[in-house]
């Protein structure tokens, strides 16, 4: 049943990826915030998002919980759209400019110092810019990224991820961390998202209720001395962006490996709850992150 579930779910994706292309990027972002609306609730507990959101926001209004909804469901709408102009967005062809950049001063040090570092995010408007942004800037970058369930779908999308996203992409897991080591020792930078629940994951207060957190930034800043750069991503209009690279900082040692690799854990945490109460619309609250 899963295969015949996983084919369909192909079939249905393919199908889409080829209407949104015969459309164009604004056309397809567009339907995608359609679809996203109608769609998406069908496919995750409106249940749990709305627990999520009351965990994260605390007690709000029903009125701005449906708003928050409905912009989580058009964001993710609008980015599965976007899949398919990835390489429009690698080589600026969406006949505007499509992302403002700020921070670009901290790339340029980065690279002037031949600095590997931790950039780190969440997934917010269209996260795979993220590591795309970053490698067109000519940061040497390697990004971690979760395969797909779907066996007919995931090479589809390992393909974009290394042709127009970064080329050098890791899988999670205990073999991704060999290869992470190996990047490091290469000089390479990391890129990755923090924000999901990740079983081999210790409990950390995320929004003040524990929470199983990577720990893969702390481990490798203290094992390392990398610096630590968060990066905050936001839909504007339609498939227009505004990313913004954090000041880069350093982690502080006492010596304490375990307690050490906790607060920084913890900071992480406190400054992607920053971003999320920031532009709450944007985030995937549908994730089950306090399970």
């Amino acid at each position: 049943m899963k295969i015949l579930k996983y084919f369909f779910e192909f079939i249905s994706i393919i199908s889409l990826f080829t209407i949104f292309k015969i459309i164009g990027l604004r056309n397809a972002s567009a339907l995608g915030n359609i679809l996203g609306k109608l769609i998406g609730p069908l496919f995750r507990s409106t249940q749990i998002t709305k627990q999520n959101i009351k965990i994260g926001l605390g007690k709000i209004d029903e009125q701005k919980v449906t708003e928050i909804i409905n912009g989580m469901w058009s964001n993710i709408g609008r980015t599965f759209a976007e899949y398919v102009f990835l390489k429009d967005f690698k080589f600026n062809r969406t006949n505007f400019n499509h992302i403002k950049i700020n921070g670009v001063n901290y790339l340029n040090q980065i690279k002037k110092n031949n600095e590997a570092v931790i950039f780190y995010s969440g997934h917010f408007a269209n996260f795979e810019l993220m590591a795309m942004e970053l490698d067109k800037s000519g940061i040497k970058c390697a990004a971690i990224y979760r395969p797909l369930n779907n066996f007919f779908l995931n090479p589809l999308m390992e393909y974009l991820r290394m042709k127009y996203i970064c080329p050098n992409q890791i899988p999670k897991g205990r073999m991704g961390m060999r290869e992470i080591i190996s990047k490091i020792k290469d000089g390479y930078s990391i890129a990755l998202m923090v924000d999901q629940r990740v079983s081999e994951g210790p409990r950390t207060l995320f929004f003040n209720k524990p929470a199983h957190t990577t720990t893969i930034p702390a481990q490798i800043a203290l094992k390392y001395n990398c610096k630590l750069v968060p990066i905050s991503l936001e839909r504007k209009v339609g498939p227009s962006f505004e990313m913004t690279i954090h000041e880069p900082y350093k982690i502080e040692k006492t010596g304490n490996a375990e307690e050490d690799t906790k607060n920084i854990t913890l900071k992480i945490n406190h400054i992607i709850e920053k971003m999320i109460i920031k532009n709450p619309k944007q985030w995937i609250w549908s994730h089950n992150r306090w399970k």
